[in-house]
């Protein structure tokens, strides 16, 4: 059965495609103003330019090849969510950032990932996916530092297939729910900028990978345009979180803020390597 929420209304904003350290800056800034009480609860819905591996937290940085990331063109960014790495390319991301007390996120990380996946399952079923929710995270042997082997609790698979992937933190009492949707493309080519034992080990990672996740194109038999999943997205959350979406840009202060962090923090060796400040003698 699905939740009921009572009426209310949030902030939905488009931004333009970025790179990693933009969309990661932009995802703390509207955080902060959110906990601040400066901004309202808000989905947001972006895309990657140029695409971009983006790792987990905690996730160690020896999980990369730079060599191949730097000769590939891909950007790199660590998130402030945990999990493994995803390569952003040719698809929809989605953030949503509510206080703690919103009814649509409220309980622990399991209930609040189960009550945002109602959005989710019914943005997908306006694009004609018929799409579940996992009910308890698998440990499936092989997984490795990819983010779409393996679904967590009630993130969305396609039949046994992972589709949407998410990550939350949880800050100044404010929940922040990032997640992707692959449009298309190779769901595997993020095992060509990660370090392996050799050729047949990569090829083994590849199709791991492939009999563990999809694109939206895989379970349609077409293409979908960025702009056609994020109205579908936009529609799905209002109509299953029982929300107006009032569309809006950025505030100033939230800019700001945004290009702040990217000098402070995602664009700097010492945050995406992971690096631990060494202590003073």
């Amino acid at each position: 059965m699905e939740p009921t929420f009572p009426a209310g209304t949030w902030r939905l904003i488009k931004t333009e495609p970025a790179n990693g350290a933009w969309n990661m800056a932009v995802d703390e800034a509207i955080l902060e103003a959110v906990a601040a009480r400066l901004a309202p609860a808000t989905l947001r819905l972006y895309a990657w330019e140029p695409a971009c591996l983006s790792l987990g937290r905690a996730q160690p940085f020896s999980d990369v090849d730079t060599s191949l990331i730097q000769s590939a063109g891909v950007d790199l960014v660590r998130r402030i969510t945990g999990g493994r790495a995803i390569l952003h390319a040719d698809e929809l991301t989605y953030s949503i950032t509510a206080p703690g007390a919103e009814p649509r996120v409220a309980g622990d990380i399991p209930a609040s990932y189960l009550h945002l996946s109602a959005g989710l399952l019914k943005a997908l079923q306006l694009l004609g996916v018929d799409a579940t929710n996992s009910h308890h995270a698998t440990q499936r042997a092989g997984a490795g530092a990819v983010c779409f082997e393996v679904p967590s609790h009630y993130e969305i698979t396609f039949g046994e297939r992972k589709l949407i992937g998410s990550a939350q933190v949880r800050r100044r009492t404010v929940v922040l729910q990032h997640g992707t949707l692959p449009l298309t493309g190779d769901i595997a080519r993020i095992c060509e900028l990660l370090p392996f034992a050799g050729p047949l080990e990569r090829t083994a990672a590849a199709e791991r990978v492939r009999s563990r996740a999809c694109t939206l194109a895989t379970t349609l038999g077409r293409e979908t345009s960025w702009h056609t999943a994020a109205a579908a997205f936009a529609a799905g959350i209002s109509s299953a979180l029982n929300l107006e979406l009032e569309q809006q840009a950025l505030s100033e202060q939230e800019t700001v803020r945004a290009h702040e962090l990217v000098q402070e923090k995602y664009a700097t060796a010492a945050w995406n390597e992971n690096r631990r400040p060494r202590p003073s003698n």
